[in-house]
């Protein structure tokens, strides 16, 4: 480590990236509601001297891009893109989202979800670690490097996107409004890996009808459940099957890295009547380089091929859409020059060596390489596994490793003046 980014690293002071995340927890950045998470970004940054990109994305024109895919409906929504740096040199981005997700019954929580608790080395709340907290590394990695006085030859963007817990709808209005790069980091929760693929993930609904009775002489009926079963078993089937055919080293921790999960189900209308109607909702795994095509097709043959076997459904087949989020996979070759950079920084930060691993979650790393043809890697503070969940957590030594690592890939991958 040199002498400037010593420097740099003597400027981050975790207190202030706690405080910034701590300040950012109760913004109730729900799906549709992130517009004053971003109105308090955009001002972070220019507080802290970096220009500035504040844009009303227009959303009409981006539902027609073929890539475009939402759960939450928005009307007004805000882009944010800030950066430091002449531009001369390699340019990287910094990628967060401060969109979060429901916090469910609030009495599961030991610590309130809507405020930042600093206890036992975490910080709890709601977007702690998806990923607020991956967002206050990466402002202040930024901030590290200007107080340090130091010039960088390339630019270095942070850019605060919204919409990516259910489709992607500010990285890919980033990426159509231009701000493209050398390399990127989005800084998603990673356990500290570096994750230069990431699996896909499709929401489907299927709907399975009966037919109704009265409960007193339910064989006149048909029940949906009694439909569901098979199904529910030929996509478990489908599940391990497809996971067995791609074994990749970069996922050899997990016996199921392209899950299917079948996370809603609706069923019947009163209690004594054989259920006419039921649906189910959930999400589809994808492997990394399948079409997402070819994907849906084998879905919707292992349906057909259940309902077959059934002699209900053979003649009332079930009906399958795909909706919302359609998160495609991505992958950049391990040794892309983001790849080694933040791999040498991750070293010369921690004194030890980083990992490669494939995240099994979508994110918004395919809008920035499939869409963009930026190279870019998943790599943040704590682990996926807490997100999603009451007391929701990000370990503050992540938060200072990730901030540092992020600082001093910045000034090898940008250079300095």
């Amino acid at each position: 480590m040199n002498k400037i980014e010593q420097r740099v690293l003597d400027n981050i002071k975790i207190d202030d990236v706690i405080k910034t995340l701590s300040e950012l927890i109760p913004i109730r950045s729900l799906g549709g509601q992130e517009t004053p998470a971003q109105e308090y970004v955009a001002e972070w940054m220019r507080r802290n001297g970096m220009e500035v990109d504040l844009w009303e994305i227009d959303m009409n024109a981006l539902k027609q891009h073929p890539a475009f895919s939402a759960e939450v409906e928005r009307d007004s929504v805000l882009g944010v893109v800030g950066w430091f740096g002449k531009g001369d040199g390699p340019s990287l981005i910094l990628n967060g989202h401060v969109d979060v997700v429901p916090v469910g019954d609030a009495r599961n929580w030991r610590y309130p979800p809507w405020q930042a608790t600093l206890a036992d080395g975490r910080v709890y709340g709601r977007g702690s670690v998806d990923m607020k907290g991956g967002l206050s590394c990466a402002l202040h990695a930024v901030k590290a490097i200007r107080d340090a006085g130091v010039q960088l030859k390339g630019r270095l963007l942070v850019e605060s996107v919204v919409g990516e817990e259910d489709g992607g709808t500010g990285a890919l209005a980033a990426v159509l409004r231009g701000y493209h790069a050398d390399g990127a980091v989005l800084i998603e929760p990673t356990e500290l890996a570096i994750a230069p693929v990431q699996a896909g993930a499709l929401s489907f609904k299927v709907s399975i009808p009966g037919l109704s009775a009265h409960g007193c002489v339910r064989e006149e009926g048909v029940s949906a459940v009694d439909g569901f079963l098979p199904v529910y078993q030929a996509l478990q089937e489908l599940e391990l099957k497809r996971n067995r055919s791609a074994p990749d080293p970069l996922y050899a921790r997990y016996r199921l890295p392209y899950a299917l999960c079948i996370g809603m189900l609706h069923a019947g209308e009163w209690s004594s009547s054989v259920i006419d109607h039921l649906s189910f909702q959930g999400r589809y795994g994808v492997i990394p380089g399948e079409d997402l095509d070819d994907a849906r097709r084998q879905f919707e043959t292992e349906v057909a091929r259940a309902a077959a076997s059934d002699s209900w459904l053979r003649d009332h087949p079930p009906v399958v859409e795909w909706w919302g989020g359609q998160f495609a996979p991505a992958r950049i070759p391990v040794d892309a020059p983001i790849v080694e950079t933040l791999s040498s920084a991750f070293q010369t930060a921690t004194g030890a060596a980083s990992r490669l691993e494939g995240m099994t979650y979508g994110s918004d790393m395919r809008i920035l390489v499939n869409e963009g043809g930026i190279p870019a890697v998943l790599f943040g503070p704590g682990d996926v596994r807490v997100s999603h969940r009451p007391d929701e957590y990000v370990p503050v030594d992540d938060l200072l490793t990730v901030t540092r690592t992020l600082a001093l890939a910045a000034l090898r991958f940008c250079g300095v003046e």
